[in-house]
């Protein structure tokens, strides 16, 4: 075997494969030469390929995603570890661990006129949870700053960064290690919820007749059935749930805007909970947002291991453990409550649901019209992933089938890197994969086509309006030039061309009886990727949301 002569790419190759990291997307460069010799000379690395470094980013990132273990990302010095920031910025906000290595020039050479050579040093800071800025000269300093960047990515779930400086000459190779690498233990911290904190939230919890328990973006299974079935069959917990949740019982109410967008005054008022808990990461949901800021609860609390946003202005108590965990705990002490609480809103959901069918029926084509028919069609062996803006909006109003696990980047709710995600999380899942995304996000993103790993059931629906639909939902849609140019970017563009590019399948529709029949062809087909691109009216697709709500009641 094969390793790059400079001892400092030995030392981080070394304790890489010691740490088991195995995943390891390279964008080519040169000042990386001796990281991308090294990892793609050992057979225990599975390398990609990735030229685009945003792209590259976020398909590692969909690969941590699947597997909830580190994977590297490999850049060249210059402004390429910027171009990784966005994928930072997601890992950071959904807690996914991401490990960026940036090649870098020696330090003597920054900021002197040398070309590709920028401040590299700590310039993903502000959303990475470590920085080991090495040395060019392999050492137990460097390797213990090595080792911290490998083990709190893994303990901490989120993003680190090591820069790593290399000198000339950067290709030659050698057939022996001639570093003995320091090798640090991970030591996980114990999650202690003492029996103390158990004690006084049940005696809060027990008085309370209304309970309401958020669930925002989660892994499938991470709450059992028995600590599911319990919080739903307590008749004065109200669980709300959204499609990134992935948990799933009849008692619980996945469809939150249509439940309170209709409501008035009185209604929050009679809504509003005495005891929040909520965990998992991001809410899609701005109206429960809006609904909680405003008529607060009078106890707030927030389980997860690691950190607790007081996103409703009123967070009193974080249990620093995870939800299995803390409700194995909590629900031992726990006595039902006699309570209308979750009956009244259910009964309440149940005839929305009803006005939801209803109004489906006698409306044209448009977007409502197309998740409704793909809430109906997906059979429980893919994995769905979804867009940000219009598409998580709209997927949050149907049910789709339980057993599908679904993914979105919600930690920073940017339609950057959606498909390069999918993708990544296509290749480690090896399931078959839908992506549902919008026109915009698609073409913004269109880069992540531009490698050699797509799966061929990797499947993209593309719901293309012209343009950037979230913005005429949004306040301040108007029908003028500077609306349509800056903020909709009304476009002609189709993604025909891209799939002949990059050889993957292409069907369209333009109605119901178009996309049903296509539709039928796309999931029979695994022989290529490919692209489904279904064409709404743009000028129809805000109005038919905006009186959806308004029938709903």
């Amino acid at each position: 075997m094969k390793y790059p002569k400079i001892p400092l790419a030995q030392s981080l190759l070394e304790i890489c494969e010691a740490k088991g990291i195995q995943h390891i997307v390279i964008s080519p460069g040169s000042r990386n030469a001796p990281l991308t010799l090294g990892f793609t000379n050992n057979p225990f690395f599975t390398c990609y390929s990735i030229a685009d470094e945003r792209c590259a980013a976020f398909f590692a990132l969909g690969i941590a995603q699947q597997i909830n273990k580190p994977v590297v990302v490999v850049c060249t010095s210059g402004s390429a570890v910027l171009n990784f920031y966005p994928a930072v910025a997601e890992a950071f906000y959904s807690m996914i661990p991401l490990v960026v290595i940036s090649a870098d020039r020696p330090l003597d050479k920054v900021d002197i006129g040398d070309g590709q050579t920028i401040r590299q040093e700590n310039v993903l800071a502000n959303h990475t949870i470590y920085n080991a800025n090495l040395t060019e000269i392999a050492s137990e300093e460097n390797d213990i700053k090595i080792n911290g960047a490998f083990n709190t990515a893994m303990l901490k779930s989120g993003p680190t960064h090591i820069n790593v400086p290399f000198e000339e000459p950067l290709y030659e190779v050698v057939d022996s290690l001639s570093v003995d690498s320091l090798i640090l233990p991970l030591i996980k911290e114990e999650e202690i919820v003492s029996l103390e904190e158990i004690f006084a939230a049940t005696n809060i919890w027990n008085t309370a007749k209304k309970k309401l328990i958020l669930i925002g973006t989660m892994p499938p299974n991470t709450l059992d059935t028995a600590i599911i079935n319990h919080l739903a069959n307590d008749p004065s917990v109200v669980v709300l749930t959204e499609t990134t949740s992935n948990v799933h019982h009849p008692n619980f109410i996945p469809h939150i805007d249509t439940l309170i967008t209709p409501f008035a005054d009185a209604d929050f008022v009679a809504f509003q909970p005495d005891i929040l808990v909520t965990f998992g990461g991001m809410i899609v949901s701005k109206r429960i947002k809006s609904f909680l800021r405003k008529y607060q609860p009078k106890h707030h609390w927030h389980v997860d291991s690691h950190r607790a946003y007081n996103t409703f202005g009123c967070l009193t108590h974080h249990f620093k453990t995870t939800p299995q965990k803390f409700f194995e705990k909590f629900l031992l002490y726990v006595i039902y409550k006699d309570s209308y609480y979750q009956n009244y809103y259910l009964t309440i959901l149940k005839d929305r649901l009803s006005k939801h069918e209803t109004y489906l029926n006698k409306i044209d084509f448009c977007d409502l019209k197309v998740f409704e028919q793909l809430s109906t069609c997906f059979s429980d062996a893919i994995h769905l992933q979804i867009s940000n803006s219009s598409a998580i909006r709209y997927t949050q109003l149907f049910k789709f089938n339980p057993s599908i696990p679904v993914f979105c980047n919600r930690g920073t709710s940017g339609i950057d890197g959606s498909t390069s995600t999918a993708i990544g999380a296509a290749v480690a899942s090896q399931k078959p994969t839908i992506l549902i995304t919008g026109d915009v996000s698609f073409f913004y993103d269109s880069n992540a086509l531009w490698n050699n790993y797509m799966p061929k059931n990797f499947k993209i629906i593309v719901i293309n309006n012209g343009g950037g639909g979230i913005f005429r939902i949004l306040p301040g849609h108007q029908e003028n030039d500077t609306f349509h140019t800056y903020f909709e970017t009304s476009h002609c563009l189709t993604a025909e061309n891209l799939a002949k590019m990059y050889s993957m399948k292409y069907t369209k529709a333009s109605s119901i009886e178009s996309l049903k029949q296509e539709l039928t062809s796309f999931f029979g087909n695994s022989e290529q990727p490919q692209i489904l691109e279904v064409f709404t009216p743009t000028y129809d697709n805000d109005k038919l949301l905006k009186d959806y709500f308004k029938n709903v009641v």
